[in-house]
């Protein structure tokens, strides 16, 4: 006996699960970002053009959001997966509490060594829009803005992965043409 199908496409083909790599914007073009800065462990001010000729994942996030604290222990992982010569993530604290709440409460999440930066003034609101996070901007190496995403994203899937791996290979410097 074979299965009846009541209209076209209900077989049995596999439906390609949704991905929040979906919500990732790229932008047609990069955009200049200004060096606003933010503080690092130690309190020092730096901003983005500390880190230029790296791949920057910059995530906005704060310890009373809670898909924003749903992403760190992913973030984490994310970060060890790509050469730190050409990769960098600078997950960002808004609270305005900032170390005196976020060590312990990093601690608490097992994730003591997680390396985070501040902005409890949210200084950063000036190039970036702070009203939803988490939020994630991607730098290209000359410090700009190439894509983000202001919802949670699933560092993990597979397609995610692929992404950044993607923007890292199109940094890559191209010898010039003779």
């Amino acid at each position: 006996m074979t299965s009846a199908h009541a209209y076209p496409g209900m077989g049995q083909e596999k439906v390609k699960s949704p991905s929040t790599v979906d919500f990732i914007k790229q932008l047609p073009e990069a955009y200049p970002i200004d060096p606003i800065p933010f503080q690092d462990e130690m309190g020092r001010a730096i901003d983005f053009s500390r880190y230029k000729g790296k791949l920057l994942l910059v995530n906005m996030w704060a310890t009373w959001c809670s898909p924003c604290v749903r992403e760190l222990p992913a973030l984490a992982r994310l970060s060890e997966k790509f050469p730190t010569d050409s990769f960098q993530l600078l997950p960002i604290s808004i609270d305005a509490e900032g170390q005196s709440l976020v060590k312990p409460f990093l601690a608490d999440l097992g994730l003591s060594n997680f390396t985070t930066y501040y902005d409890k003034e949210q200084a950063l609101g000036q190039v970036f829009p702070l009203d939803t996070i988490p939020a994630t901007y991607i730098l290209n190496t000359a410090g700009e803005l190439i894509a983000y995403v202001r919802s949670y994203v699933d560092w993990e899937d597979e397609r995610v992965l692929a992404l950044v791996d993607r923007l890292l290979k199109e940094q890559v410097p191209r010898p010039p043409l003779r």
